[in-house]
């Protein structure tokens, strides 16, 4: 689920010295170092069920291999990022406090950069033959960027709206049909305030459906075209904010907030990066049960989560454990059964045995989600520098005391 921090690194130096480090490709002495250590995995810490999640495998990695893991809750990901520059930048190139890191689009290229990043280590785990690399191509690509093997991914995503079908029989099927029943229904939607992740998606999927040449979202921003190709994002802004919840005069901070005014029935229609959410809300007993899902015509942005460990980490063989134990058929299965997170696995299903090809076939995915051939198709992450551009521009724009 991904949060904005790309300046933050950008006074890094970029030569960085060697520093002995665990080879990925001789496993049987990378969980031999790694027995005993303890892994502080810098993830955000706004979700309950992905805490308990990591937890869990906090569980395994101990009861498999001898490894604990420590959750550090991030309110940003951006936290993660300015401590590994710290200790760089203060000549601490062993020994750092950030074992592990829940990184996407530019907090990767940033650190990636900069040469931040232990690796490549990703397509060395032994469970990454299992990767679904072919049918998945965003778990080697993140936002444009080639990963490199310097992160590895453990989740997919895609954007999917959220819609109380008691109140919203015909949930609008793209940007124009949300500004038409936002005007028809004022007050029943919003969206969390950039420079929020889930937010600034949200406007990205807007800028899809209105923009007339959507490839150049996967360039980076031109400043000689940027106002001409975003006009009509703002156009479309100016029509719907007098029609949102509050008026526009404030907004939700993020996913969780937005999904407890959907909770709360203050507004009809929300939206969240996980297409088990609602279903897993639903069997919680904190949405009603008419709560369905959908995506738009043309489809929806999806993407990858990942993990990636600092270059001067100090536990990085237990790192890479935990990041191949994240890969497990068993710890993916869990992920998306919908009573627990219901995030989209990475793994290709027709590589598993029969036993952990199982799991999957036995997941009740939710009453409220879409099978996977009902998704529609996933649009590509636009390129980092998107995100943060139109993220500025709306706070200069929108940007309202909350």
């Amino acid at each position: 689920m991904k949060i904005s921090a790309a300046a933050i690194v950008f006074a890094a130096c970029t030569a960085l010295p060697a520093a002995a480090q665990p080879d990925p490709s001789d496993w049987a002495a990378v969980l031999q170092e790694a027995r005993g250590q303890t892994v502080y995995w810098h993830a955000w810490g706004g979700d309950p069920r992905i805490n308990d999640f990591i937890s869990w495998v906090g569980e395994e990695a101990l009861a498999r291999h001898g490894v604990s893991l420590t959750q550090v809750k991030l309110a940003s990901t951006a936290d993660a990022v300015a401590r590994v520059v710290s200790e760089k930048q203060a000549g601490q190139d062993q020994g750092g406090a950030v074992d592990l890191i829940w990184i996407n689009g530019e907090n990767f290229a940033a650190m990636k950069g900069k040469g931040l990043l232990f690796g490549p280590f990703a397509e060395q785990l032994p469970n990454w033959p299992l990767v679904d690399v072919a049918g998945k191509p965003a778990t080697r690509m993140d936002f444009t960027e080639p990963t490199m093997g310097l992160e590895s991914p453990w989740a997919m995503a895609q954007l999917v709206f959220e819609y109380d079908s008691a109140r919203v029989p015909a949930p609008p099927l793209g940007a124009g049909q949300l500004l038409d029943w936002a005007k028809a229904n004022p007050g029943r939607f919003t969206y969390p305030r950039p420079p929020d992740y889930l937010g600034t998606t949200f406007l990205k999927q807007v800028l899809y459906g209105v923009i007339d040449e959507p490839d150049l979202l996967l360039q980076p921003v031109d400043p000689a075209t940027y106002d001409r190709l975003t006009a009509p994002l703002w156009a479309w802004l100016e029509e719907i904010t007098p029609a949102l919840w509050r008026r526009g005069q404030a907004y939700p901070a993020n996913e969780p907030a937005l999904g407890q005014l959907l909770a709360d029935g203050e507004i009809d229609i929300a939206f969240a990066f996980n297409t088990g959410r609602a279903s897993a809300a639903i069997a919680a007993g904190e949405l009603p049960e008419t709560i369905r899902t959908n995506t738009w015509t043309g489809g929806t942005i999806g993407n990858a989560s990942f993990v990636a460990i600092p270059y001067n980490a100090a536990h990085a063989a237990g790192a890479l454990v935990v990041a191949n134990l994240l890969l497990d058929p068993q710890v993916q299965a869990r992920a998306q059964d919908p009573d627990v997170l219901g995030f989209q696995t990475v793994l290709n299903l027709s590589a598993l045995s029969d036993q952990d090809r199982a799991r999957f076939d036995a997941l009740d995915l939710g009453i409220a989600t879409l099978a996977p051939d009902d998704l529609g198709p996933a649009l590509p992450e636009p390129h980092a520098s998107w995100m943060t551009r139109i993220s500025q521009d709306w706070i200069r724009r929108y940007g309202v005391a909350q």
